[in-house]
């Protein structure tokens, strides 16, 4: 007999075939750990992400099991708003962990996995995941894309009260009990300290950059003649479209540029905020907005951009890492981001783009006009990006590493 992989179970919202956001790296890594001679299973979501809509062929009443790329996947049925409010998000997450109940004991009890691991968002579901761990002798790891209590808290979705104030004292309480919890970015490690978890627990767990896929497209994208783009400049958005997001400016400095007659945005995503945006985009002609564009041609996408923009809330600073960043630096383009100095974001774009002060749309075009009106400096920036995400941030090297925290973790 061959000696015994190692196994991991994970228990996740959001998994492929989402588009965007946490689902491709949770995917991402699930499917490279099972190439490095991992046996993994995961218990996930319907996909929903980011229509908030459950995807045609998936079940929103019932339990499924498959094999997905070689992944045991196990999806559970969970309520989906429509509109996805603050109370309507709390009931979303709670639904998921209350479905993924039994699913994820029972893997637990009959697979013994090594490890595992929660992913967070929804933080909601985590302690059950630590409930998993304990049952079947394993060591627990919570892995954290953001920050929910804090960041729903900055962009509006709740208020001061006892109810944050309970939030806060479950999210105090979960971070204190897996025995690895890992984050994006440093800034977000630290905050993890401020938290109260020790140190000998804090990994950073980085979203990688797929470098291989994604390359400097060196001839004008097919998107140009599809979207009828005849302008030299485009300042691309691509992803999520959400309320409280602060992707409202792209809009006013749309508005703010319309006199430009090189330069067209183009605002490519879906998600409950974009009726909103579009009607308040409404008379300008220097804008299109289109759906997400399949994955096979994310390359083809990105190379549109002359310069991606990447608008951040002030009040979000440090509690998110926008999970896209990474395929935007290995696209060879410059970013242009709004975020406070000494920021986490500020961090991770300096030498690779432009950085200006949040809130402000006159600053925010002025930093656009200043990336377009230099070529050198935009095709440093642009270099400088890939450069980082070749060295830094490829797939091999984020599932390198953990790895070896894994392998580290099962040896204490």
């Amino acid at each position: 007999m061959g000696e015994r992989r190692p196994r991991l179970l994970i228990l996740g919202l959001n998994y492929a075939p989402e588009l965007v956001g946490i689902a491709v790296y949770t995917s991402g890594m699930a499917e490279a750990l099972v190439e490095r001679g991992y046996d993994v299973q995961v218990v996930a979501g319907q996909p929903y992400y980011p229509q908030w809509r459950i995807f045609a062929g998936f079940s929103r009443w019932s339990w499924t099991r498959r094999t997905e790329n070689d992944v045991t996947v196990v999806r559970c049925p969970h309520y989906v708003p429509q509109v996805p409010s603050g109370a309507k998000r709390i009931l979303h997450h709670l639904s998921f962990a209350i479905t993924a109940f039994f699913p994820i004991l029972w893997l637990a009890l009959r697979r013994r996995p090594d490890v595992v691991m929660a992913i967070a968002p929804s933080l909601i579901s985590a302690p059950i995941a630590r409930l998993a761990a304990l049952l079947a002798g394993a060591k627990s790891w919570l892995h954290i894309q953001d920050f929910e209590v804090e960041a729903a808290l900055a962009t509006g979705l709740v208020r001061e009260g006892l109810g944050l104030s309970l939030a806060r004292w479950f999210e105090r309480i979960v971070l204190r009990n897996f025995h690895r919890v890992s984050t994006i970015s440093p800034k977000m490690c630290e905050r993890l300290l401020v938290k109260g978890v020790p140190a000998a627990r804090v990994v950073e767990l980085r979203n990688w950059a797929d470098v291989e896929t994604i390359t400097p497209l060196e001839r004008p994208s097919a998107y140009r003649e599809e979207w009828g783009i005849t302008t030299p400049h485009v300042a691309l958005y691509s992803g999520n479209i959400a309320n409280k997001q602060g992707i409202e400016i792209i809009v006013d400095v749309a508005r703010a540029l319309a006199h430009r007659t090189d330069l067209t945005f183009v605002v490519c995503g879906q998600g409950p905020n974009r009726a909103n945006l579009q009607a308040r985009a409404m008379g300008l002609t220097n804008i299109q907005f289109r759906d997400l564009q399949p994955r096979e041609r994310l390359n083809e996408l990105l190379g549109l951009a002359t310069v991606h923009l990447m608008p951040q809330l002030a009040s979000a600073a440090d509690l998110v890492l926008p999970s896209k960043l990474g395929n935007m630096l290995a696209s060879g383009r410059p970013i242009v981001a709004t975020a406070g100095a000494g920021t986490g974001l500020a961090a991770e774009i300096e030498g690779c783009g432009v950085v200006v002060e949040p809130g402000d749309p006159s600053v925010l075009a002025g930093g656009i006009g200043s990336v377009l009106s230099d070529d050198q400096l935009r095709l440093q920036l642009g270099r400088r990006g890939r450069e980082r995400a070749e060295h830094d941030l490829s797939n091999a090297a984020m599932t390198g590493r953990f790895v070896l925290a894994l392998a580290n973790l099962l040896r204490r």
